[in-house]
C-alpha cells in the first residue's frame, strides 16, 4: 500500500524595515505571523526598500513591509508583478529633513550648495524633489550622498553631512544630536503622502490567497492590540525597534495607523471601483510623476489601480 502524500507546508519569508515604533513591531513581537499563517514563517531585515525589491521579484521573499512608495513605484514601472495588500501607516512627524545647526539652513532654499544624506530611490528621493520644487530650488544644486540610515547616523557624528532626509529611528536620533527639523512628511499633501506599505508578489499571492489573507489578519491584530493595550504595545515596540519607551511613544504619535477595516476606505486602499481614486492609488500616480521628472523611472506604470489590492483586507475583515 502506497504511503499517503502529505501536503507540503510552504515557507513564508516576510521582509521588513525598522521604521521605529509602529504596530508591525507588535505583530512581530507577539508572534502573530506564526500564529495566523499556515506555513514556516521567517523574518528578514532590510536596511531600505530598494534592497528588498529583487528578493521579492525572485520569490525568495513573499512579503515586504515598511516599504516606502518610491521603490514600489520603481518596481511596478519595470513591470514587476507587485500589489499593496496592507497600507500600514502614513508618516506625519516621524520622517523628514533634519539639518545641522550652525550651517545657515533656515529654509528649504538654504539647502542649495549643501550636502544632504539620502537613501537614493527611497521615499526620500520623492520628498527631497517635492520640497525643493516647492521652494524653486534645482535638484542638482544640492549635493546628495547615498547612504543607509545607520550610515547617516555615523556621518552626522563625524560632521560630513549638513542635512539628512530620513525616517525613524534615525530621524529621532539626529534630533537628539542637535538636529533641527526643516520639513516633516506631514507637510506632504494627502494624495502624495509618505506611507509604509506591505506588498506581495501577485503571482505568488494568486496561488496562496489564504496565506495572504492570514498575513493581513496578523497585521490587523497588531493594530488592534496597539489600540486596546497601548502601554503593553509601546513596550513591545520599544524592544523590537531598539529604542526607549519615551522615544517609542513619540514615534508612534508621528503615524496615522490603519486597520484592516481602514484599508477599505477612500483614505487608504479603497474598495472595488473606489481603489482607482483612493489616497494610496493617487499617491502612486503623483509619486510616479515626480520620479519621472527627476529621472528615477523612465516609464509610467500603465495601471496604478492594479498595483493596489484590498481584496485580502476584505477577506480578513470578513473572517474576524
Amino acid at each position: 500500500m502506497a504511503a499517503p502524500v502529505l501536503a507540503q507546508t510552504p515557507d513564508v519569508v516576510i521582509g521588513y524595515e525598522n521604521n521605529g515604533a509602529d504596530p508591525y513591531m507588535v505583530t512581530q513581537g507577539l508572534g502573530l505571523f506564526q500564529k495566523n499563517i499556515p506555513g514556516h514563517v521567517s523574518l528578514k531585515f532590510f536596511d531600505s526598500g530598494p534592497a528588498a525589491m529583487s528578493a521579492l521579484a525572485s520569490n525568495s521573499l513573499q512579503f515586504m513591509c515598511g516599504l516606502g512608495i518610491p521603490p514600489y513605484v520603481t518596481g511596478i514601472s519595470q513591470g514587476l508583478p507587485f500589489a499593496i495588500v496592507f497600507n500600514q501607516e502614513r508618516y506625519t512627524t516621524d520622517a523628514g529633513i533634519v539639518v545641522r545647526p550652525g550651517k545657515g539652513i533656515n529654509s528649504v532654499a538654504d539647502l542649495k550648495g549643501k550636502t544632504i544624506a539620502i537613501v537614493v530611490g527611497s521615499q526620500a528621493s520623492f520628498e527631497l524633489a517635492t520640497f525643493l520644487d516647492q521652494a524653486h530650488v534645482p535638484l542638482d544644486s544640492v549635493r546628495q550622498l547615498n547612504m543607509s540610515p545607520p550610515e547617516m547616523h555615523v556621518a552626522w557624528s563625524t560632521g560630513s553631512i549638513d542635512a539628512a532626509i530620513v525616517w525613524d529611528p534615525v530621524f529621532d536620533a539626529l534630533q537628539g544630536l542637535g538636529g533641527h527639523v526643516l520639513k516633516s512628511d506631514g507637510d506632504l499633501p494627502q494624495d502624495a503622502s509618505s506611507y509604509n506599505i506591505c506588498i506581495v508578489n501577485t503571482q505568488w499571492a494568486k496561488q496562496n490567497p489564504k496565506i495572504v489573507a492570514a498575513f493581513v489578519r496578523a497585521m490587523d491584530q497588531g493594530v488592534t492590540y496597539t489600540k486596546e493595550h497601548p502601554d503593553e504595545a509601546l513596550a513591545i515596540m520599544a524592544k523590537q525597534s531598539g529604542v526607549t519607551l519615551p522615544v517609542a511613544k513619540a514615534e508612534l504619535a508621528g503615524y496615522d495607523i490603519y486597520s484592516a477595516q481602514d484599508q477599505l476606505t477612500p483614505k487608504v486602499l479603497g474598495s472595488g471601483a473606489g481603489v482607482a481614486t483612493s489616497a494610496t492609488t493617487k499617491t502612486l500616480e503623483n509619486t510616479a510623476k515626480v520620479l519621472m521628472k527627476i529621472g528615477r523611472i523612465t516609464e509610467m506604470p500603465s495601471n496604478f489601480a492594479s498595483a493596489v489590492d484590498s481584496s485580502y483586507a476584505a477577506e480578513a475583515v470578513k473572517s474576524k
